[in-house]
Formats: structure tokens, C-alpha cells, sequence
């Protein structure tokens, strides 16, 4: 049996294809050979998204097959058959929850400096943007997807409001898109989505297709399948530059965070599965009668009135039961849990441990391996975001509204999502003035969500009670007659 590739490997085969594309252009022959290679990267990203729904088709021991025996031509049922418990323990998706929390709990800030007259356009049309846009919902949505099934994707297209174009973006379902490039997704050569769709006859019938979306850098070629492969039917510039379908790279394997531990989550299952089914058996425990005769009658007698009466010595009645080690099953199912949070990198913040208030450095070490995870993917995202505004600038551009080059001019601030002790943080950042930049200073409390807002509000308060106050004049007006010593005191 061949190894299976890492979506990594299979990604990265796509680039096969780029000089030949570059030379020739798009057809239909090469557009359904690199789908039909995708198609193996679809379906493992859609086994990641179904498993994080908890749907029954996602998760293994919600498909696990009662036991039955058979002998001959008879078939026997076990208690195992009347009770099999099926217990989905959803690590998985908290893992995933877990870090987007942590990362993208609060609002990705794109900060310019509005201090530059060159900038302060572009600046409110970015304010613009992500108020319109919802752009933080969309930004944890991107994350959400990306770590389920190791990349994300995001659309850059025009549209028009008020008899106006404007700039939009949208997540696409990973599991449809394939990348083209040279060194990452976040910045590719060529760009794929395809989806079903349903068109509707003349006649008034529904039939199912296969729309796909070809980007390259300047021209989007839209494409779909009949009976005999896929036709091209139009061909639009897309007026952005450069390739408006880019992706997000969970991780430089491109791995979801649940890959490493599916086989533990699975083993955590059945232990709790089988677990509850012994307990819930022992209602349906063989009687042993001993020295007891019993008729029919004297059964259903026993069964309607729940009593039954003994005579002599020898005689016992007793329920065949197994003995089940509950500490052994439980301390396995603690281990692992343990070993799921460890190997996914994951915290479990309902542990006594982080009750009371802990101080900054002691989250910070129980927080270390989550913390370096987070880094890895802000450097990703940080990547996939640089891409989406040289994108946006160059159309903002053709708007008069900056220059196409003004996105090496915008801050993404990413901000961990924790628990704060805002006394420790304030003694902190009290030390450092004068020793790093305000800006800087600020970012570092956690309750400031956006610094450049921050700093306007230090502005006016200065202004309105600090040294900028305009003169104090005399209670009587500017003209009274008062001593220079009560006017000092006023």
C-alpha cells in the first residue's frame, strides 16, 4: 500500500504546472487534471471540517458497528448488541477553539500613521473597510478554517454600492481552492475555486454543475462542466494586479491542530464509550438462582411484584456481573487527556490552575507551547494579510486614494486573548516610558483595543486638562479690577 502524501507534498506538486500555464494559457484539459489530483486534498479537509461539526459521518466512534455473533446460520445477540454507547468527546474542536481564542479573540488592529498627511487618506478608507467589511468576524473566521483544515482562503473582488465601486473581500471554503506558487499561497502565481452549483434549463429543470473560477494576474476565466469536461464561457479582468485568490498557511506542513492527536481523541471515545455501556449494563445482568426452582409462573410473578422468596439454606440468588477497575479507567482517560493538550499544544483553561490571580509570568509559562503555536500562525496570517492589502491598495489606487506601494505602510497588531492582571500591567509599561515608543508602550496593555484611538483620546485630554489649557480669567471678567494675588490664586 502507497504512503499517503501530506497535503503539504500534494500542494506543493501544483507547481508543476506554472510554466506550462505561463507558456500556453488555461485550458480545459489541464484545468481537469489538476482538480482530479485535488480531489484527494478535498476530501481529507472535508473529513477535518465534518469531525469539528461532531457530524455522525465525521467522527469514528459515532459510525462504530454494534458486535454480533454469529454461529452457522443463527445469529446470537450479546448485551454488547442492546448497549453500545457511542460518546463523542469533542478535544478536537476545542483545540481548534482553543487557540482561535487565544489568537483572534481580539480584533486584529491595522494601524497607519494618520500623523502623515501622505496616510490619512488611505487610513480612513481602512477604518472604512474593516467597519464595512466586518472584517474582525471575518478575520476569525479565516482562522477558524485555516486551523481546521490547514490552510484558509480569501477572495479579493470589486463590487458597487451607491453607483460606486468598492473593494470586498470573502472567505472561501479551503476545500475548494487550489494554489498555484512558487514559495507560499499567500502569494500565488495562479489561483482555482471550484464549487457546485445548479443552473436551470429551458425547460425549467435543475441541473447540477461544476463552476470554476481560473485567477491569474489579471484576468479571472470562468469555466463549467457538462457531459463532455469543462467549457470556458467568460473571461473578466478582475483590475487588481495581481492574483485576487490567495491563501493562508496553518502551519509550514500545512497540518491542522487536530492531526496530531485524532488517534488519542479516538482512544479517549471508545474508553468513555465502553465505560458508560459496563455501567449501563449492569441493568441487564444475568440472575444466578441457586438450589431455586422456578416455573414460568414463578418468573413472571418475580418480574410483576420485583420480590423473591427463599427457603433453606443453600440457596442464593446473585447478578453475574463483571468487575470493572474504575481507577485504571480512570487514570487512563487522565493521561490521555494529557497527552492531548501536550501533543496538540493546547491548554485547557478550565484547570484549577489558572483560578486566583495567578500573576502574567506564571500564564505565560503554562501558556508556552500554545504561545509558540500562536506565533507561527501570526506569522503566517501576518503574511496572507500583507498580500490582501497590496491588493486592496492597488485598486484603491486606480480610486485615487493611494499609491499601489502604500501597504508597506500599514501594522497588523495581534493581540493574545488572556486573562489580565491590569495592576501588573500597568507597573510594567510605567517602567518603560521613555524607553520605547508610545505607541509600543500602549500596545503592551491588555484593555487597549486600538492604540491610535488611544493616543487621540490622550491628545484631547491634554488639551482640555493638561498644560494646554487656555488661560484662567478673572471671575468678574477679563476687565476687573482685582489684586494680581487673587488673580494668581484663581
Amino acid at each position: 500500500m502507497a504512503e499517503k502524501l501530506s497535503i503539504l507534498k500534494r500542494m506543493d506538486a501544483f507547481k508543476a504546472y506554472i510554466p506550462f500555464i505561463l507558456k500556453n494559457g488555461i485550458n480545459e484539459e489541464i484545468l481537469q487534471q489538476i482538480i482530479s489530483e485535488h480531489r484527494g486534498i478535498q476530501q481529507d479537509i472535508r473529513k477535518h471540517q465534518e469531525r469539528y461539526e461532531a457530524s455522525e459521518e465525521g467522527v469514528p466512534i459515532l459510525k462504530r458497528p454494534v458486535k454480533s455473533l454469529n454461529l452457522e446460520s443463527e445469529r446470537i445477540r450479546r448485551i454488547d448488541e442492546l448497549i453500545n454507547n457511542k460518546l463523542n468527546n469533542t478535544f478536537d474542536s476545542e483545540v481548534v477553539d482553543t487557540k482561535i481564542g487565544y489568537f483572534l479573540g481580539n480584533p486584529i488592529n491595522y494601524v497607519v500613521d494618520k500623523e502623515n498627511e501622505k496616510f490619512q487618506s488611505l487610513a480612513a478608507t481602512i477604518e472604512d473597510f474593516r467597519t464595512r467589511e466586518n472584517i474582525p468576524d471575518k478575520d476569525t473566521t479565516l482562522g477558524t478554517r485555516t486551523s481546521i483544515a490547514g490552510y484558509g482562503a480569501r477572495l479579493v473582488y470589486w463590487s458597487v454600492e451607491n453607483n460606486k465601486p468598492i473593494l470586498k473581500v470573502a472567505n472561501i471554503d479551503p476545500a475548494e481552492c487550489i494554489f498555484l506558487y512558487e514559495e507560499s499561497m499567500s502569494a500565488p502565481t495562479f489561483g482555482i475555486q471550484y464549487y457546485p452549483s445548479v443552473e436551470i434549463l429551458a425547460d425549467g429543470t435543475k441541473s447540477q454543475v461544476t463552476v470554476v473560477e481560473f485567477h491569474d494576474q489579471s484576468e479571472t476565466y470562468f469555466f463549467r462542466n457538462d457531459t463532455n469536461g469543462f467549457e470556458l464561457y467568460d473571461i473578466q479582468p478582475h483590475n487588481l494586479d495581481s492574483c485576487p485568490l490567495f491563501g493562508v498557511e496553518n502551519n509550514e506542513s500545512l497540518n491542522g491542530e487536530a492531526i496530531k492527536v485524532l488517534n488519542l481523541v479516538d482512544a479517549y471515545d471508545r474508553t468513555m464509550s465502553d465505560a458508560n455501556s459496563e455501567i449501563e449494563a449492569t441493568r441487564l445482568a444475568i440472575l444466578i438462582l441457586r438450589n431455586i426452582g422456578m416455573d414460568d409462573d414463578d418468573v413472571k410473578q418475580m418480574n410483576k411484584l420485583g420480590l423473591l422468596e427463599m427457603f433453606g439454606q443453600d440457596v442464593e440468588a446473585k447478578y453475574l456481573t463483571k468487575d470493572v477497575n474504575d481507577t485504571m479507567i480512570e487514570n487512563h482517560l487522565n493521561r490521555l487527556e494529557k497527552n492531548i493538550h501536550k501533543f496538540a499544544k493546547s491548554v485547557d483553561f478550565s484547570d484549577e490552575a489558572f483560578g486566583g490571580n495567578i500573576s502574567g509570568i506564571a500564564i505565560k509559562f503554562k501558556t508556552m507551547a500554545l504561545e509558540h503555536k500562536a506565533i507561527i500562525a501570526e506569522h503566517k496570517f501576518r503574511s496572507a494579510l500583507q498580500y490582501q492589502f497590496k491588493l486592496l491598495c492597488a485598486g484603491w489606487a486606480k480610486l485615487g486614494i493611494c499609491s499601489p506601494d502604500d501597504y508597506l505602510n500599514i501594522w497588523f497588531g495581534f493581540k493574545r486573548n488572556l486573562p489580565s492582571n491590569i495592576k501588573e500591567e500597568a507597573e510594567a509599561t510605567s517602567l518603560l516610558k521613555g524607553l520605547v515608543s508610545e505607541r509600543t508602550r500602549l500596545s503592551l496593555l491588555s484593555f487597549v483595543d486600538d492604540v491610535e484611538a488611544e493616543i487621540e483620546a490622550l491628545k484631547e485630554d491634554q488639551v482640555e486638562f493638561g498644560n494646554k489649557l487656555d488661560p484662567l480669567e478673572p471671575i468678574d471678567g477679563p476687565d476687573s479690577e482685582l489684586d494680581d494675588d487673587v488673580i494668581d490664586d484663581e
